[in-house]
């Protein structure tokens, strides 16, 4: 990337009757954030002009562009969808829907071309959008298979705490099942990477949680720690990890232990987010980790309810966006460091 030009940040409106768009118009308020990189809207121009009406908020003059390499730093960029598209806020559509993963298509379109650095993503409805998209999972899972590869781990993250899941979006009637010792052994290989690449952690520790109450209790309510977990656990230790656990998920949040590590890794989605959330729900943002391109999210979702109000706190959409360049900027600080190292030689000073 030319170190010259500024950081070129997608963020989507997700979907258009929830908070996403008042959050962008929030944002755009700061007018140091708009210094910061070069901001890039995936919005309809509508919403976010009827919405500075409705509230009577101060006036955005978005500079419209068709396409990422006319991006102006220090001015709200915006690219509309083509078709005019009616919003009612609070009231989801298909619509609206379309508009969401429009928004979605064309950001990772972007990102296949280098005409992004990074992608924010605004909430939307999993409901809503597999009207449109009836494969649609995740926004996880969304980017992985368009960028076709493995090892996309849903992270949560915070100042203060770092969460991340074994398995995202799937049933709990199912998990026991897909459980095995090589994905949680993966996820924590995965994982490390990215407290090491992402977050400039150069030798991170990470809680493993048990996946059945008190963490199975020895093999008295579930085996999967004992045959599954534990496993894995002394697997990534052998190769060098400083992983630990299996620790019991109710204790482990209520104590306040999960502050003594980097990063934390949940067997599966409620585990981990429900104690991420009632920790830092406000402040919380969601990371794609394992992929080569960098996307992040509010931890909040569309609140369709709080739409009609003007009351959405732009906070969350603020703290994923810092958080995305931090991570593009670390990425290139991690390469700079690491390659071209020198070759190791047996029977030097070195290898003693």
């Amino acid at each position: 990337m030319d170190q010259e030009r500024k950081l070129r940040i997608g963020i989507t409106c997700g979907d258009p009757a929830g908070i996403g768009p008042e959050t962008i118009y929030k944002l755009c308020l700061d007018s140091r954030l708009l210094n910061e990189c070069s901001l890039i809207f995936y919005c309809p121009l509508e919403a976010l002009k009827s919405l500075q009406k409705t509230f009577q908020w101060e006036e955005v003059f978005f500079h419209i562009i068709q396409n990422e390499s006319q991006a102006q730093a220090g001015k709200p960029n915006l690219i509309c969808p083509k078709e005019r598209v009616t919003v009612s806020l609070g009231n989801p559509t298909k619509e609206t829907a379309a508009v969401a993963f429009w928004a979605l298509e064309a950001t990772q379109e972007a990102l296949k071309a280098g005409r992004l650095d990074a992608v924010v993503t605004a909430p939307l409805s999993k409901a809503q959008i597999m009207m449109v998209s009836p494969e649609f999972v995740g926004h996880t899972e969304y980017y992985q298979n368009h960028f076709k590869e493995e090892g996309a781990l849903m992270m949560l993250c915070s100042e203060k705490l770092k969460v991340a899941l074994v398995t995202n979006h799937i049933a709990l009637a199912g998990l026991s099942d897909l459980l095995s010792k090589e994905l949680v052994l993966n996820a924590l290989k995965n994982l490390e990477n990215a407290l090491k690449k992402d977050f400039n952690i150069i030798k991170p520790t990470i809680a493993v949680l048990g996946l059945n109450p008190h963490a199975g209790e020895s093999g008295n309510i579930g085996k999967e720690e004992l045959e599954i977990i534990s496993p894995a656990i002394s697997a990534a230790k052998s190769g060098g990890m400083l992983a630990f656990g299996p620790y019991s998920a109710d204790g482990f949040f209520g104590s306040g232990q999960c502050f003594k590590f980097d990063a934390i890794l949940s067997m599966y989605h409620d585990q981990g987010l429900t104690g991420f959330k009632a920790i830092a729900q406000d402040e919380g943002v969601n990371f794609t980790a394992g992929l080569s391109i960098v996307r992040t999210s509010p931890g909040h979702g569309t609140a369709f309810d709080l739409a009609t109000k003007g009351q959405a706190n732009e906070a969350g959409l603020r703290n994923a966006l810092y958080v995305a360049m931090d991570v593009v900027k670390n990425r290139q600080e991690h390469f700079s460091r690491t390659k071209n190292p020198l070759a190791f030689s047996v029977g030097t000073k070195e290898s003693a």
